[in-house]
């Protein structure tokens, strides 16, 4: 039997995670990748981080955990402050996570790495794909293209929350995100 090519996983939340983790551990040995500096504030980030830590016991996923660097975060966000979301900040912000999972894939030995990003409805699977193979190429490792929220996947997701009593936020994550919605 052929062994399944290892996939480090960008999980920005628990509930992107759970669809992300079914569709994707049938074809690849999947561990995920919790790096989220954009996320505040400090409470915000350690309810997505119990909220991942729930789904990981729930299904027997393993995953690490980045650096939570939010100081470098507000560096690559700067001058972007007034932008809606889907505008260059959101493009940095990503860039950004995906280049480190891209790093942290490639020196973990990993085969290739994706996200969980495709699954909101607020997100352009496009724009993160592109991301995704920037950041695979600056780092010498294949990028997985997705679009999760295809196929009810946005959906499903929600259903995959309740079942596994997981936290969802309210926002992207970032306090630019949180001040819009408010």
């Amino acid at each position: 039997m052929k062994s399944k090519r290892k996939l480090l996983l960008h999980i920005c939340c628990a509930p992107d995670a759970a669809i992300g983790i079914e569709r994707l551990t049938d074809q690849y040995e999947v561990e995920g990748y919790f790096y989220n500096p954009n996320i505040h504030p400090l409470e915000e980030y350690r309810l997505r981080g119990a909220a991942m830590k729930d789904l990981s016991e729930a299904v027997s996923f393993s995953y690490r955990e980045g650096n939570y660097n939010f100081e470098r975060w507000f560096k690559a966000a700067e001058g972007m402050e007034d932008e809606p979301e889907k505008s260059r900040r959101c493009v940095q912000c990503i860039r950004m996570r995906l280049r480190e999972t891209a790093r942290a894939a490639k020196e973990g030995g990993f085969d290739l790495f994706a996200a969980v990003l495709t699954v909101s409805p607020h997100k352009d699977p496009e724009m993160i794909n592109h991301l995704g193979e920037e950041a695979g190429l600056l780092h010498g490792i294949e990028y997985l293209p997705t679009d999760l929220k295809k196929k009810d996947g946005f959906r499903r997701s929600v259903e995959l929350s309740k079942q596994y009593k997981l936290y969802r936020q309210k926002y992207c994550g970032c306090v630019y995100s949180k001040r819009d919605r408010e």
